[in-house]
C-alpha cells in the first residue's frame, strides 16, 4: 500500500465513520415495522423522481447547492453538493449554459422490505445521451427515505448501456428482490464491496474484480502518472456507513446488481521550488495553503454486476463508476 504520513493524519479521523454498520437482515426496523412491503408505490416513485428532477435542474441553473439538497443524499448527494459549492464560487451569477435535465421513459424497480430505509430504483432515460445505437444509455437511480416522515432522496447513480441493464427477479406482485449484505451466495458480499475494492486499488489484491477502467485500468493510470519534481500517493476507504450502505437487487440469473460508494485520496507533493497547481474546482474546497504539497479528497459510487458464486471464478463487473472531488487540503 502506498503510504504518506500526512495522507495518515488527514484519513485518520474519517475511519470510524467509515465502520459498516448493517444489521443481519439489511434493514432497520422502527416503531415495530416488521412487514414486509414494497418500498413505494408506482406513484410514490414517479413524484420522488420528478421532485428530484425538479430540484436538480434548479440547483444546477443557480449552481445553488441549497437548491436540491433536501433531494440528495449518500454519494450522490455529497458530489452533487460539492460540486455546486465549488461552482458557484466562480459562477456566481448561475450556470449560463444550464440545459435541463430530463429522465423519462421510468421503469421502477421496487424491492419488498420490512422497516426502514426504504428505497427503490428508478431505471430511466436520459436526455444526455443519442437514443439507438452503442451510445444509448440508462440511467439508473437509487432513491431512498429513511422514514415515515422523510422525504425521498437520490443516493446512487448509475449510468450504464441498455444492453448492460439485466433482469431482475420479480415475485407474483411484480415486486424485485433486495440483495442481504451478507449473502453467501455471491461470489462477494455486498457488505464487504467497498473495503475489497479499495484493498483492490492499493495492492491489486483480492483479484476478484474483472480487468476495467474502474478496476485495473485505474491502477495503471496511478501507476504510471509521472510528473517532473512532484511525487504522487494514495489512499482509498470503504464508505459504508448509513445513506452510504451498499444497496444490491437480485438478478433472474442468480447474480446481483450492486450500488456501492467509497472515498479516496490522491496527494501531490512537490520537490523544492515547484507547487502543485491549483485548478478552479480545487480552490473552491481548498482548506489550508498549497505552498509544497495538495491533498485531494473524492467520493465515489459504483455500479456493480456480483455473479453468483455457482457460477465458480466469476469476477465482479465495474458497469458504472461516478467519482467526484469533495475536498481539498493545502499544506
Amino acid at each position: 500500500m502506498t503510504r504518506h504520513p500526512g495522507l495518515g493524519r488527514l484519513t485518520a479521523g474519517l475511519a470510524a465513520a467509515t465502520v459498516l454498520s448493517l444489521t443481519a437482515s439489511g434493514c432497520v426496523t422502527v416503531h415495530g415495522e416488521l412487514a414486509v412491503l414494497p418500498g413505494a408505490t408506482g406513484s410514490e416513485a414517479a413524484r420522488a423522481l420528478t421532485d428530484f428532477v425538479t430540484a436538480y435542474n434548479a440547483a444546477d441553473q443557480a449552481f445553488d447547492p441549497a437548491l436540491d439538497a433536501e433531494r440528495v443524499t449518500g454519494s450522490l448527494g455529497a458530489i452533487n453538493q460539492a460540486g455546486l459549492k465549488a461552482r458557484r464560487t466562480y459562477n456566481p451569477g448561475g450556470n449560463k449554459a444550464h440545459r435541463p435535465l430530463v429522465l423519462d421513459d421510468a421503469a421502477y424497480v421496487i424491492p419488498k422490505k420490512a422497516g426502514w430505509p426504504r428505497w427503490f430504483v428508478a431505471d430511466t432515460d436520459s436526455n444526455r445521451d443519442e437514443d439507438g445505437g452503442e451510445l444509448d444509455t440508462r440511467w439508473l437511480v437509487v432513491f431512498v427515505r429513511t422514514s415515515a416522515d422523510a422525504v425521498w432522496k437520490a443516493a446512487y447513480l448509475g449510468v450504464l448501456p441498455v444492453s448492460e441493464v439485466p433482469e431482475f427477479t420479480r415475485d407474483a406482485d411484480g415486486s424485485a428482490e433486495p440483495v442481504e449484505p451478507r449473502d453467501g451466495g455471491l461470489a462477494l458480499d455486498p457488505a464487504e464491496l467497498s473495503s475489497t475494492y479499495a484493498a483492490y486499488l492499493q495492492d491489486g489484491e483480492p483479484a476478484v474484480f474483472a480487468p476495467g477502467t474502474g478496476t485495473s485500468g485505474w491502477r495503471e493510470v496511478r501507476r504510471t502518472t509521472r510528473r517532473a519534481g512532484f511525487t504522487y500517493q494514495y489512499a482509498d476507504q470503504p464508505l459504508t456507513a448509513g445513506t452510504f450502505a451498499p444497496l444490491g437487487l437480485r438478478t433472474e440469473d442468480g447474480g446481483a446488481l450492486v450500488f456501492f460508494s467509497s472515498r479516496h485520496y490522491e496527494r501531490q507533493t512537490a520537490a523544492k521550488g515547484l507547487r502543485p497547481e491549483v485548478s478552479a474546482d480545487v480552490r473552491a474546497l481548498l482548506t489550508g495553503e498549497v505552498t509544497s504539497s495538495l491533498t485531494k479528497e473524492r467520493v465515489s459510487s459504483q455500479l456493480v454486476y456480483v455473479p453468483a458464486r455457482a457460477d465458480g471464478g466469476g469476477k465482479v463487473r465495474m458497469l458504472s463508476r461516478l467519482p467526484g472531488l469533495v475536498a481539498a487540503k493545502g499544506e
